[in-house]
């Protein structure tokens, strides 16, 4: 039996910037002991032949071969701590490079070759570490210096409008009256979860930033450093 949680239904990985691919899938879990069906995003950045992946989602054999038409996996990065769930079949399939941040669980079978900091190394060239340091769960963002600037969070930063193929119908309506459907919004359980202060979003600000690509929800361009900062502001008064 294959150690790995199965493909889920997601759709085709898309160009959104240069070399910056986006797709959306279908993440099943129980949570509270109920069923949840809701959509999650991977991002994968390209170097050159080089392939970084960053909040996987696993796809098909027809995916797959699509992502390998883009080049070589050859880094999976998880960035925050409710994520990571298909982290090890990219990293076993691929012979990948782990980054992950310090104090993440993992299955105990993925061994972590590279921990994430913002003064350490990054396998993509011109990317930053943001990390949060006021919350209770391990939580980081990428600064990628292109574009006007983008991030590329987690669980963190959330961009959903509404509610897509990949949601139950129970889901939806769970989501809705949770206050997930929320431009430009911080993930309600995430914040349950990780209580982050607003001085972490103060310094969030200080980057200079147009667009935003999350683990949930669609892609924010051009308008994302104003969009967020009036939340960081009506949230926490930063």
């Amino acid at each position: 039996m294959e150690q790995f949680s199965p493909a889920l239904a997601h759709g085709h990985l898309e160009p959104v910037f240069q070399d910056i691919f986006f797709v959306t899938g279908a993440m099943e879990t129980v949570l509270q002991d109920l069923d949840w069906c809701f959509s999650r995003n991977m991002t994968v950045v390209r170097e050159g032949e080089r392939l970084i992946v960053i909040n996987t989602v696993r796809l098909d054999e027809t995916g797959l071969a699509e992502l390998e038409r883009l080049g070589q996996v050859t880094d999976v990065i998880r960035l925050g701590a409710l994520h990571g769930r298909d982290d090890s079949f990219y990293v076993d399939r691929y012979q990948a490079r782990y980054w992950t941040l310090p104090g993440l669980a993992n299955d105990n079978t993925l061994a972590v070759t590279h921990t994430l900091s913002e003064e350490g190394p990054l396998p993509i060239s011109d990317a930053s570490l943001f990390e949060f340091q006021t919350t209770r769960l391990p939580e980081g963002i990428l600064h990628l210096k292109r574009d006007g600037g983008i991030l590329i969070a987690c669980d963190a930063l959330q961009n959903w409008i509404s509610d897509d193929e990949f949601f139950s119908d129970a889901s939806r309506d769970r989501m809705q009256e949770m206050g997930f459907f929320t431009p430009a919004n911080l993930g309600p359980v995430w914040c349950q979860a990780a209580a982050p202060g607003g001085e972490d979003f103060l310094r969030l600000k200080t980057l200079n930033f147009k667009h935003a690509l999350c683990g949930h929800g669609e892609p924010l361009r051009e308008t994302a450093h104003e969009d967020y900062s009036a939340t960081f502001n009506r949230l926490f008064g930063v």
